[in-house]
């Protein structure tokens, strides 16, 4: 048995001390490449798990460490056990070789899942806005991902991106700053040597007020205009590549999209997520017909919600703004994140790896993905900030781009001290902006908030206030459907 655990020992018992010590020391070996890479050769491993050439390799080396393992065991029965109890022996190898075999079957099979994944989502198609080059990063300074979340599902006709994020990145810190559009953001411009500026001149415009908003370029613009981008699989985020981008003042890189249909079945896998909940968020309702929310998710610190009610907190919105749902939504981003433990990850991965596949469609290329280890490493350990352009920064109806792109510039790239002076500490001593709002203080559905600088660390904004969640509760909770 001492043998299964430490192949070798057998053979040091039954005398056969060079082969024994031979077979320790592969051992002693292995174990210090397998603590290398969950250490100092992260990187390593995380770049062997996005190539779908080494995990085929590792599916096969898996395959013949086990073999040898077995053989091992099977060995050291073979010496130890004398030749009237050989039927005890050939009991003792099948349950031995059998406790080898698990752990590698089930290492194999993660790591076919992986590729399985990588392949599936990463599929190198075709796209209007990425040039597939050797060395996708390049000497860029930050990359730009587009984050939208789609409304895709049963019932309803086409997708709307009802969340509109751009996720810039410092490539040499990993600093983070999450950018958030108000989906009901009108005339959004385009660059001027694209054809959509031909098109739309004066910004994005469709056939009505509704299908002219931010929310409805990804649908209502490959509708009109098939084709005038070229060959592309997903002509929507394209349209919105170039329009969020020349709205930013930013290239953007890429974009991943996340279909909220399926949203609740990734965070359900996850095993729900953890928020902290400031003021009534509404479970269903219909603002435009005047139907109530059947019920509310109740103001209180580090709340555990499943999938279901997870996409209830990122998407109510009866009686309240649409920032108040921006925040929530970024908030909901951070708890999967925090969600997400390595245990969690591996005890549910072909499950999560199954939900991904279903949900989530991108045009990273996977000649991007080596690059991307890199960067995740770097973002663990970096900041993380948001801009939501709010009332206070922009009139949705009437945006003023050229503030939107001074915005931008400022939140990646603020501008120095005058004479090399260290920046005041007090919050009050710095520049009046506009910022985001982290949840009204007299309650939801502020259509005004009221802050004082664009740029918010994210987890300030998601923080539980006692204060205005004791508000909350003390107005009681709004009224549902049935009252």
């Amino acid at each position: 048995m001492l043998n299964a655990i430490l192949p070798g020992t057998a053979f040091l018992a039954a005398g056969r001390r060079v082969l024994g010590a031979v077979t320790l020391v592969v051992l002693l070996a292995l174990a210090g490449g397998a603590v290398w890479l969950a250490t100092g050769g992260r990187r390593t491993a995380l770049q062997a798990a996005v190539d779908t050439d080494q995990l085929l390799w590792i599916v096969a080396g898996v395959g013949l460490i086990a073999l040898l393992w077995a053989a091992v065991v099977v060995a050291g029965v073979v010496l130890l056990f004398s030749r009237r109890r050989r039927a005890l022996g050939a009991l003792v190898a099948t349950v031995l070789v059998a406790a080898v075999a698990v752990p590698a079957v089930w290492a194999g099979q993660l790591a076919l899942t992986q590729r399985d994944l990588i392949a599936g989502v990463f599929d190198d198609g075709d796209s209007a806005t990425v040039e597939e080059t050797p060395d996708p990063f390049g000497d860029k300074e930050r990359v730009n991902v587009l984050l939208l979340g789609g409304d895709g599902g049963v019932g309803r006709e086409g997708v709307r991106t009802d969340t509109v994020i751009v996720a810039s990145i410092d490539t040499d810190t990993g600093d983070t700053v999450l950018f958030s559009l108000p989906r009901n953001l009108q005339d959004l411009p385009f660059p001027e040597d694209s054809p959509l500026a031909d098109v739309y001149p004066d910004g994005f415009e469709g056939a009505n007020e509704s299908d002219s908003l931010l929310n409805a370029v990804y649908r209502t613009g490959p509708e009109w205009y098939p084709g005038i981008l070229g060959p592309t699989d997903d002509p929507g985020a394209d349209f919105l590549k170039l329009g969020v981008g020349e709205a930013l003042g930013l290239s953007i890189d890429y974009y991943v999209l996340v279909n909220l249909e399926g949203f609740s079945r990734l965070i359900d896998a996850l095993g729900g997520i953890t928020v902290n909940v400031n003021y009534y968020v509404p479970i269903g309702g219909e603002p435009s017909l005047g139907i109530f929310p059947d019920a509310y998710i109740a103001p209180g610190p580090d709340q555990h919600l499943d999938g279901a009610r997870a996409l209830d907190f990122a998407r109510g919105r009866f009686g309240m703004s649409d920032y108040d749902r921006m925040a929530r939504q970024r908030c909901t981003i951070q708890a999967i994140i925090d969600a997400a433990d390595p245990m969690t990850l591996l005890r549910q991965y072909q499950r999560l790896a199954a939900t991904t596949q279903d949900i989530i469609s991108t045009d990273i290329p996977r000649s991007a993905l080596d690059d991307f280890v890199d960067l995740a490493l770097l973002v663990q350990d970096a900041s993380i900030t948001s801009v939501v352009f709010d009332p206070s920064v922009i009139d949705p109806a009437y945006p003023d781009y050229d503030r939107i792109r001074e915005i931008v510039d400022e939140a990646i790239a603020p501008a120095p001290p005058p004479g090399g002076a260290t920046p005041p500490a007090d919050p009050a001593e710095e520049p009046a902006l506009p910022s985001e709002p982290a949840g009204p203080a007299d309650g939801p559905g502020t259509e005004e908030p009221t802050a004082d600088d664009p740029v918010a660390d994210l987890g300030d904004a998601c923080a539980y206030d006692p204060q205005q969640a004791a508000a909350a509760r003390a107005e009681g909770q709004p009224p549902t459907r049935d009252d």
